[in-house]
């Protein structure tokens, strides 16, 4: 059976959420040191390369805001009213000026009084509210100023209101009397806990017309009043003292009686009491040139008010923030459907997020990324540093890495640059199968041909040494560093299985981590390179694999500063200290004497440390490459998989030759 429901918005054929734009975003920010929920709010708040971000939302929002300010002015009321007095007077001194019949006293005193009229519109309509007007057209003009005034004052607290009661009748006047009358008495009945729900269905049963919000309960009918009540108070407040002074002296007018005032006076303060919550004290500055009467500028408040809820969900600056939170009815209104639209991508993509076990919470309640997230980030990396390797965009891939090495048992289909023998079985059923769909066809097509995968034959133990001080954050190399190292972690976790990585970080003392550590590692204010300490965990991890090919890796920016002392004490001298020097050189040897293959990975551009690490690599016939930040993934995993060809050099780069490996010019570093 088919269901159908309501399209909902948005282009039908628009591509699918992109998890892993948004994975890929929320990674590079973890390794930055943000923690998982703030990465996902940013890139929320960014969006994609196709996706709209919070930001832009809440630009919108704002600009709406500014733009209903700048339109509008609060006179409405007042100009209309002015208007409808001009055109009174102006028809009463016609009829005195035709009127020969009337007494020459009489129309001179009623002269007079249309000549003398206070400036004030408020004051003019309470002066003239005992006339007898001369003029039926004054008369209604007169009369039609107490009805605008009621029309306002009711559409203020009910929308719509003012259109609904034009050409009202005495019998619809009082109808409206006796709405106010049941409904202030069911509010106050509701405040002292004694309504029930059949007091709330009478009163809607009777009087629901007027509330085409459709309310289902009291509650919704307080909050739909309470809404607009504070909006038509925060219009009162925004108004000058001489503007509010003169709505208030027109009031009285309203309807010509002073019933009504009383009425909504009542309901005003049944509403205060009953939702405090609401905004009753704000105002704004309007600054515009298109007038607002009472009800139209009561809309807009209300508008003000929507927008300013839209733009704290936007924003997300509270505890427990949720996209679920933003209004997408709200937004629809204020901004367009297409808004909307794509305020809902947004709230899916961070539901999908949620669910498809990227990220998780530890047992200390943070939220971290998960293996899985952690893989596809580092394929992620992985391919960046086989574009990087391979100076042509995706013409070379990684897995050819094996290729001296034994048979998996595995095959896969050839790619451009793979070197690995074919598999003759497998291509030519391939052919075969082809050419049964298509008898004209070539015997064998490219996308025929499959190769044998290989794997490498000596087992590896790598040692990857970084640099966690402070220096590396502050010039910039603390990403990339946490980059290399994902990427040849997953280089070695899904091309090389048997190979073994020890990942080890070194600033005041050095440690070793899982790669969830390391990628969430913050910058920490800390003095000192500790060198040795690294070295030391890298000839234990050797010694624990006493058949494999040492592999040692060494990135750094700095000279060593620090060295462990037989108490464990960390000891810390700058400029370096000679017993820390000649420890971290021991501790070298050590890692020769082992079999390790040794490169270092100079990051910047310091002559010292230069000299120092030259002297370092010669020692123990190991390498030296040189490479910008971006380059220094490539440059690490180049020369692991150079080791794994069981390559061997001395220290080479741009400014002289060397037998580690070849020279990537247009990539900047020497690779082996």
């Amino acid at each position: 059976m088919s269901r159908y429901r309501r399209y909902d918005g948005g282009d039908p054929l628009a591509p699918p959420i992109d998890l892993a734009e948004a994975l890929d975003a929320i990674g590079e920010d973890v390794m930055a040191g943000y923690s998982p929920e703030r990465a996902m709010q940013e890139f929320l708040r960014r969006g994609g390369q196709d996706q709209t971000g919070l930001d832009d939302l809440a630009r919108r929002v704002a600009e709406r805001r500014r733009e209903l300010l700048q339109q509008h002015h609060l006179d409405g009321t007042l100009d209309e009213v002015r208007e409808l007095l001009e055109q009174a007077v102006l028809e009463e001194r016609k009829q005195l000026a035709r009127d020969a019949m009337m007494d020459d006293g009489d129309r001179a005193f009623r002269e007079m009084r249309m000549e003398n009229l206070p400036a004030s519109p408020a004051a003019a309509v309470t002066e003239l509210a005992d006339y007898d007007w001369q003029s039926r057209e004054a008369r209604e003009a007169y009369e039609q100023i107490k009805d605008l005034l009621g029309r306002e004052l009711l559409d203020q607290r009910f929308a719509g209101m003012k259109e609904a009661l034009e050409n009202a009748t005495d019998a619809d006047r009082q109808a409206i009397d006796e709405m106010l009358g049941d409904l202030n008495d069911l509010l106050e009945k509701h405040a002292r806990g004694e309504d029930t729900p059949e007091d709330f269905s009478d009163f809607m049963a009777k009087h629901g017309q007027h509330f085409p919000e459709n309310p289902q309960d009291i509650d919704e009918l307080l909050d739909a009043l309470a809404q607009r009540s504070a909006a038509a108070q925060r219009m009162l407040n925004s108004m000058t003292a001489e503007q509010r002074a003169e709505l208030m002296q027109l009031s009285a007018q309203a309807f010509g009686s002073p019933a009504l005032m009383q009425q909504l006076d009542r309901l005003d303060q049944n509403l205060m009491s009953l939702r405090p919550g609401e905004d009753w004290g704000g105002s704004e500055q309007f600054g515009g040139g298109e007038g607002l009467g009472l009800g139209d500028g009561t809309g807009v408040l209300q508008d003000l008010a929507d927008l300013d809820a839209l733009a704290d969900q936007l924003a997300q600056s509270y505890g427990g923030a949720r996209l679920d939170d933003v209004d997408l009815d709200k937004l629809a209104r204020q901004l367009g459907n297409e808004a909307a639209v794509d305020a809902r991508k947004l709230q899916e993509l961070e539901q999908a997020l949620r669910r498809s076990g990227a990220m998780e919470r530890g047992y200390d309640g943070e939220l971290r990324l998960t293996p899985k997230a952690m893989r596809q980030l580092g394929k992620a990396l992985l391919r960046d540093v086989a574009q990087r390797m391979s100076g042509r965009q995706g013409q070379r891939d990684l897995r050819q890495a094996g290729a001296a090495g034994d048979l998996s048992g595995a095959t896969r289909s050839w790619e451009f640059g793979d070197t690995e023998p074919w598999d003759l079985p497998r291509t030519m059923l391939n052919g075969v199968l082809r050419r049964a769909g298509d008898p004209g066809g070539r015997l064998l097509a490219i996308d025929d041909v499959e190769v044998a995968e290989t794997e490498a034959r000596t087992q590896a133990a790598v040692a990857l040494c970084v640099d966690t001080s402070f220096s590396m954050a502050m010039d910039g190399r603390w990403v990339p560093m946490k980059q290399t190292a994902l990427a040849l972690h997953t280089l070695i976790g899904t091309r090389f299985r048997g190979d073994d990585l020890e990942l080890i970080g070194f600033g005041r003392h050095a440690q070793t981590m899982r790669i969830e550590e390391l990628t969430a590692l913050d910058a920490r204010w800390a003095k000192g390179t500790n060198l040795h300490h690294a070295l030391l965990l890298a000839n234990r991890h050797f010694r624990k694999h006493p058949n494999a090919q040492p592999v040692l890796l060494i990135v750094t920016d700095g000279e060593p500063t620090s060295h462990l002392e037989s108490s464990g004490d960390v000891f810390f001298s700058y400029p370096p200290h000679p017993t820390t020097i000649a420890l971290a050189v021991r501790e070298l040897d050590n890692a020769r004497r082992l079999g390790a293959q040794t490169t270092f990975f100079r990051l910047g551009e310091d002559p010292g440390l230069a000299r120092f690490i030259e002297s370092m690599a010669r020692r123990v016939d190991g390498a030296v490459i040189a490479p910008e930040a971006d380059d220094l993934g490539a440059a690490v995993v180049g020369s692991y998989l150079g080791s794994r060809r069981g390559g061997r050099g001395r220290s080479g780069g741009p400014d002289g030759p060397g037998t580690y490996g070849d020279w990537f010019g247009s990539r900047g570093f020497w690779v082996g």
